[in-house]
């Protein structure tokens, strides 16, 4: 990547910035950067080149068999030191926090707001084909600020709330506000939430495949069993139970997870998980955007098919389009509130290094409330 020339006027793909070399290496980031034809087309040419070559289907097969293996050895060399707290999540997700009395205004403009927390450590660090980006910059700049846009059914829970489909005894059957996150790792969402929303009927569970990050939740000194559940589950296993009945959950979070499953399974697993929420039910994605940084760097031989590919670690990750995204949801029978996706232009001060990631953010609610 070119570095910026000694012009006042700086144009980094296509993006103008009315500053000088220095003045632009003082800053971190930018939210919703405009990407030029050509910039397009060169990351459009990086991604023909490194799936040119797929990977054999007996390998490919392998992958799919041991990938619980694979993220079991993940979460055992990392633990909790790889993803940091996403304390973005209640700027981005208001339906985690404890007030839920939202308005709804609608989509306004996009905004960005530097984090004080930000340090510009890790932003050019890729581990293994993982790029920390996705975690530590998470956490360090907000991906977009909007006012939500809420569902016309999705109304704050009452205390008592019923469960559409009976009573019944299982964890968290007496809390009036129940959320699920899926692919958990080692709680870098679950404990957030614990620790902002104080809602004495929030309940939160949690899973994830690896057998690993779920010890590594449940081993946390601020794991509250009387809060939270933390399970093993095979999303692909659509045998493997869920701890909590159909149409009970408020809310299920899925945040860079979706990506890392096989593309043939996301349809089933979606409308799976669709079959979970209430009647006015939300679910919350954020996940990883075509051409993103993390797609740019994989080199010939890791691609699978399309847009997914696989680590040296053996983890796998798809890259995807909103209409891709919007295409499941809609085929589950979720209406959508919100489907953006935001390219992020973050620069590396020290050593001038300027990347571009893409995210996209997705609200998708479940219709029908029943009338009170």
């Amino acid at each position: 990547m070119a570095a910026p020339s000694e012009a006042p006027e700086q144009r980094l793909f296509g993006r103008r910035f009315l500053t000088d070399p220095a003045r632009l290496f003082q800053h971190n980031a930018w939210d919703n950067v405009e990407w030029s034809e050509e910039q397009e087309a060169s990351a459009r040419s990086k991604v023909e080149e490194n799936s040119s070559q797929l990977l054999p289907q007996d390998k490919q097969e392998e992958y799919e068999v041991n990938a619980k293996r694979y993220w079991d050895d993940f979460y055992k060399i990392h633990e909790n030191g790889f993803f940091k707290d996403r304390h973005w999540l209640f700027t981005e997700f208001p339906e985690l926090a404890p007030s839920r009395n939202l308005t709804q205004n609608g989509d306004s403009g996009h905004g960005f707001r530097n984090n004080e927390e930000s340090n510009e450590e890790g932003l050019s660090s890729c581990e293994d084909g993982h790029c920390s980006l996705e975690s530590r910059a998470e956490n360090q700049f907000n991906l977009t600020k909007t006012t939500p846009k809420i569902c016309p059914e999705e109304l704050p829970a009452q205390e008592g709330d019923e469960l559409s489909q009976g009573d019944g005894d299982y964890p968290g059957s007496a809390a009036s506000y129940r959320i699920l996150e899926v692919g958990c790792g080692a709680g870098n969402t679950v404990f957030p939430i614990l620790q902002t929303n104080n809602d004495p009927g929030l309940f939160v569970y949690c899973c994830d495949f690896s057998t690993t990050a779920v010890e590594l939740v449940q081993n946390n000194a601020e794991y509250d069993s009387s809060r939270c559940f933390a399970f093993v589950h095979d999303l692909c296993n659509d045998q493997s139970p869920f701890p909590m009945p159909e149409e009970s959950l408020d809310v299920v979070i899925l945040i860079f997870v979706l990506s890392a499953i096989l593309p043939e399974k996301m349809q089933c697993i979606v409308t799976r998980l669709s079959r979970l929420l209430k009647p006015g039910g939300m679910i919350l994605l954020r996940d990883y955007g075509r051409y993103d940084l993390a797609q740019l760097r994989f080199k010939k031989g890791q691609c699978l098919s399309e847009n997914f590919y696989v680590r040296g670690d053996g983890t796998r990750v798809y890259f995807f389009t909103q209409d891709e995204l919007d295409d499941l949801f809609t085929t589950a029978g979720l209406e959508k509130i919100q489907n953006l996706v935001d390219r992020r232009l973050q620069v590396n001060r020290g050593k001038q290094v300027t990347m571009y990631r893409v995210w996209i953010q997705c609200k998708y609610c479940k219709p029908g409330a029943p009338q009170p």
